[in-house]
């Protein structure tokens, strides 16, 4: 079954280390059988239990698959990002509505700021040993930090959302440890986690964010850390209610040891009020995107958080990229004082997509979902007919599949650049693919 090579370990975690570097060094090929897990239990002399945290540690973080009776086997595209391969092909002629990315057109221009970042820099050029973070940039930061009820604490910057929540995780959590995150959502992180060998516990969601009876039963489960999305929630677009985030905080209190991650990625492009979490526990982080209102290729994200975090976050960054690059932190520095993003009118823009869109599937029996940002989530009863015959029709939707672990089926729409007048057109085409009667009051 397995050749010359002997899977090796005692603990679950050793099992399923032993497994992928045989895959990622081909002694385990594409489509390998594995040994059913009592066999290997037995040869191992380990608990069966052992072997199949094992097998789904390597099931979360795709190397494996498992299809029942005919037991599991190497995936033929072993990956730990598998959920980035869930899209459709969008043919020439149809209109791509699945991408989340943010409309272009209110982006700001980035020319100026980084020149004058460049001129300063040939001024004051950056050095080994100087501070990994733009005092300008963290005096803003933290001055608007503080205007949102987020408490005080160390200022970082890192390459993004995601590289500063890797980051936060692996300063405190070990393979093995269970997450809170929400389902559906982000896809990028429900692939991250497992990535860092931590399991994933999926936390319902509704427009007014995570649900307090799915966190209670997790916090109770013995999670070791909460990932929230504050405002523009993806794929979903909830924002976290002022009652929704007093029960919340409510309920972390209860668990001071939990570590508590809060996303606000929609920060600059959401009109709505902040009301973070942090503080409620004794170890947090609280993260900011400059991606969605300035730029994704811009690589860059705030964080602050309790000392403990930041000091060990910053510490395991110098031992990797050292900093961000000063010089784009000095163009976004720029680019905030200068207001180079009208807030309001972005989200206003926004908003009048979404509102447009949800508002004609209203009209059509549809139920949707958008509270915020740039996204629409279309709860369906059958997500793969739906993709296959909106495509069909010439609109190319993200699967939910990409977005979600228990969570029903649903299809997103990125309205970002949505024109107002397509709102009707892309809600009869939805219509058509899903039928009467669809909607449903969750998400």
């Amino acid at each position: 079954m397995l050749g010359e090579y002997r899977i090796t370990g005692r603990r679950a975690a050793e099992i399923s280390a032993s497994v992928e570097r045989a895959v990622a060094c081909g002694e385990l090929g594409p489509g390998q059988l594995l040994p059913p897990m009592r066999e290997l239990a037995d040869r191992l002399g380990v608990n069966p239990n052992t072997v199949a945290a094992a097998y789904r540690t390597l099931r979360e973080r795709g190397v494996i698959e498992t299809a029942g009776r005919r037991g599991s086997r190497v995936r033929a595209r072993p990956a730990t990002t598998g959920r980035e391969f869930i899209r459709v092909e969008v043919p020439e002629g149809a209109r791509d509505v699945s991408t989340g990315n943010p409309d272009p057109a209110l982006l700001p221009p980035l020319g100026p700021a980084f020149a004058a970042a460049a001129e300063q820099a040939d001024r004051e050029p950056v050095l080994y040993g100087d501070a990994p973070v733009e005092p300008e940039l963290e005096r803003l930061a933290r001055a608007e930090l503080d205007a949102d009820g987020v408490p005080d604490g160390p200022v970082a910057v890192a390459s993004g959302s995601l590289d500063a929540m890797e980051r936060v995780l692996a300063a405190h959590l070990k393979p093995g440890d269970a997450v809170a995150v929400e389902d559906p959502g982000w896809g990028s992180l429900l692939d991250l986690v497992p990535a860092l060998g931590l399991r994933t516990v999926p936390v319902g969601v509704d427009d007014d964010g995570p649900l307090p009876d799915d966190v209670r039963r997790a916090l109770a489960a013995g999670v070791r850390a909460l990932i929230v999305t504050d405002r523009a929630q993806n794929p979903t677009g909830a924002a976290l209610s002022a009652p929704r985030a007093r029960a919340l905080r409510s309920l972390l209190r209860e668990y001071p040891g939990t570590l508590l991650v809060e996303d606000d990625h929609g920060h600059r492009i959401v009109d709505l009020p902040l009301h973070p979490l942090a503080g409620a526990t004794r170890s947090w982080a609280f993260v900011r995107s400059a991606a969605k209102a300035y730029g994704p290729d811009l690589r860059l994200a705030v964080l602050t958080g309790d000392a403990v975090t930041l000091d060990r976050v910053r510490g395991r960054q110098r031992l990797g990229p050292g900093w961000v690059s000063r010089i784009t932190q000095r163009a976004v520095a720029r680019l905030w004082a200068d207001g180079a993003v009208d807030a309001r009118a972005v989200a206003a823009a926004y908003g009048r997509r979404r509102d447009a869109l949800i508002d004609a599937l209203a009209r059509r029996g549809v139920t949707a979902h958008g509270r915020s940002g740039m996204n629409v989530w279309i709860p369906v009863p059958d997500e793969t007919g739906a993709v296959a015959r909106l495509l069909h029709a010439g609109w190319a939707v993200a699967p939910g599949a990409r977005f979600r672990m228990h969570a029903p089926p649903g299809i997103r729409i990125t309205v970002s650049s949505l024109g107002v007048e397509e709102a009707g057109p892309l809600a009869d085409a939805v219509a058509s693919a899903l039928g009467a009667g669809t909607g449903r009051s969750r998400v």
